[in-house]
């Protein structure tokens, strides 16, 4: 009888950590990706000055500039899935590389003061939100090869957890 009660005991206590330990990995890649969400929002509020800086000189580039316009509008929006984040980030960062790469272009807009210290800005951002992404990379990592281990995943299939979708950029 006793013995029983200390098998039952240790299987609880086994069941326990489990869920301990995965919830506690969800829940850090959650707050990582709320952490590069607000990295996000940095750039995105940056955009409309970068846009109405750059709106009169580039006339002939005003395809590139709706599309950045229209990535920042949906991004913006509240309640995006993760994916859907990921997706739209991937597509900002291609929109601003072939913008960077159109001011090369145009003289007048590198000797404009205020465009200088928003490209600054803009770099510095881009820094802190591939810092964020390695952060979120790595937490999803641990989490994802969590929910795979033996007897792990059976708690993660309980408890429908599946597995997160890396924050990767492709190099442009």
């Amino acid at each position: 009888m006793f013995t029983t009660l200390v098998v039952v005991a240790i299987i609880i206590l086994i069941l326990g950590l489990m869920y301990n330990s995965l919830t506690s990995k969800k829940n850090h890649v959650e707050d990582i990706f709320g952490l590069v969400n607000t990295q996000l929002k940095k750039r995105y509020d940056l955009i409309p000055n970068l846009i109405s800086s750059v709106s009169e000189y580039m006339q002939q580039e005003k395809t590139l500039l709706e599309s950045v316009t229209s990535i920042r509008s949906k991004a913006i929006k509240h309640n995006l899935e993760d994916t859907e984040v990921i997706s739209l980030d991937k597509k900002m960062v291609s929109a601003l590389s072939s913008l960077m790469i159109a001011f090369d272009t145009y003289p007048e807009i590198k000797a404009n003061e205020n465009l200088l210290k928003i490209q600054a800005s803009l770099n510095q951002i881009e820094e802190q939100i591939q810092a964020a992404r390695e952060t979120y990379n790595q937490a999803v990592t641990k989490y994802n090869l969590a929910i795979d281990i033996i007897p792990i995943n059976y708690m993660a299939k309980i408890m429908s957890y599946k597995k997160k979708v890396l924050f990767n950029i492709d190099k442009t």
